[in-house]
């Protein structure tokens, strides 16, 4: 089978560049032809046989040229004319959509379906949601500058983008992706669309929600790659004698939040792997030490060790990894009760849950859970069985819904 994988960044960037890059090869060892579209970019780690790419935009910084830019975020004749080159070229069975808006654009939907069309061949499109993008403009479900939680926008009605300035929190660009999501939504784009696969329960109640998306969703959690996993959680000497948060340091992942609970719990240890705009703030804590971004063993050795991890979130998590991530070395994890997270901690069983933002609850569960550790071994064993797809068997889930696309 021959599937062209498109994402607008083709380096290693966050989560849904690792989902790419996971199933792609996992796809390509099997024998299927797997090439890639997205932006150009030096770091650049995939790509297609004739390198055919669209030139690199940001959508945080502005440096697009500024009479050029609320068009090239909308509809991109670049990204479709680049687009085609591929199919001419590649002449896939099934494309595999992942996080394409704004820099690429929907555009390259209708060039999927006019190659199609004229070739007379028929190729299947699945989309991967990785965030709330088709339903919410700023992809968040949330006014950032407030810190609330928004589904205003959910049923298609878009303005409240506008209106809130959720996006960066501006009024321009708000209003831009107001009309991004208004032009898709009069034109019928995203039904054009076969398969969406949402990798929560909690994401596809959401999509199924807008009317343009119902029907076709089916629910996937992400993979578990097993070849990272720890045959057996080992006693160490200083295993258990913190507790752990790591990921990014803002207010969204409900760090400021965990912030004012450690300043109450000054007999309990803390360590904080990652980055973020709020490092400084976790710095001044004295009973927080803060390790830094980690990656590969180094990462893996400051999970194993950990007694639990906290996972506060203050926002809709689709299927966070970091929470499969801990479980799967046989850490407990103390996560937020929102979006998917809830799906992926078995409340008195692996883990715990907790009202997200309820300082005096997490307080409380945090205390608790550091007082029992034999509470958190028992968790720790029921972890290491939990069923999470491999990503042989998330793959082959894959292949049989390209199957039926084709």
């Amino acid at each position: 089978m021959k599937i062209l994988m498109v994402n607008k960044f083709l380096y290693p960037n966050g989560g849904s560049e690792t989902y790419l890059f996971k199933t792609g090869a996992w796809l390509a060892r099997m024998g299927h032809e797997v090439q890639y579209f997205g932006m150009e970019h030096p770091e650049r780690t995939v790509g297609n046989r004739i390198q055919s790419y669209t030139a690199s935009m940001d959508f945080h910084t502005g440096r697009l040229r500024k009479i050029l830019y609320p068009f090239k975020i909308i509809y991109s004749l670049e990204a479709r004319k680049k687009m085609r080159k591929v199919l001419e070229d590649f002449c896939p069975d099934v494309v595999h959509l992942n996080n394409f808006n704004f820099q690429l654009t929907p555009s390259i939907i209708y060039e999927i379906r006019n190659f199609s069309k004229v070739k007379g061949k028929k190729i299947g499109i699945l989309y991967t949601a990785h965030d709330y993008q088709w339903i919410c403009p700023n992809h968040m479900l949330q006014i950032p500058e407030r810190g609330e939680l928004c589904t205003r926008c959910a049923g298609g009605k878009y303005g409240n983008c506008t209106k809130y300035k959720c996006i960066h929190n501006s009024k321009l660009k708000s209003l831009l992706g107001t009309m991004e999501a208004e032009l898709y939504k009069r034109l019928g784009t995203y039904r054009l669309v076969d398969v969406i696969v949402c990798p929560s329960r909690f994401m596809e109640r959401m999509l199924a929600g807008n009317p343009a998306l119902k029907g076709r969703t089916v629910m996937m959690h992400n993979f578990i790659d097993r070849g990272e996993k720890a045959a057996e959680k080992k006693e160490k000497k200083e295993a258990g004698k913190y507790v752990l948060y790591f990921g990014r340091y803002t207010e969204e992942k409900g760090v400021r939040t965990l912030a004012e609970v450690c300043r109450m719990l000054p007999e309990i240890p803390f360590v904080c792997a990652g980055s973020g705009p709020l490092e400084e703030e976790l710095k001044a804590i004295p009973n927080i030490h803060v390790k830094g971004f980690l990656r590969g063993r180094e990462l893996q050795e400051v999970i194993e060790n950990a007694r639990f991890v906290v996972f506060p979130s203050q926002w809709y998590e689709n299927c966070p990894f970091s929470v499969m991530e801990a479980q799967m070395y046989g850490t407990p994890v103390l996560g937020s009760d929102l979006g998917g997270t809830p799906e992926l901690i078995q409340a008195g069983v692996t883990g715990e849950l907790f009202e997200s933002g309820n300082v005096q609850e997490l307080k409380n569960k945090i205390s608790r859970l550091w007082q029992q550790e034999e509470l958190c071994r028992e968790y720790a064993g029921n972890c290491r069985s939990l069923p999470f797809d491999s990503l042989e068997e998330y793959c082959g889930k894959l292949l049989k819904i390209y199957a039926k696309l084709c």
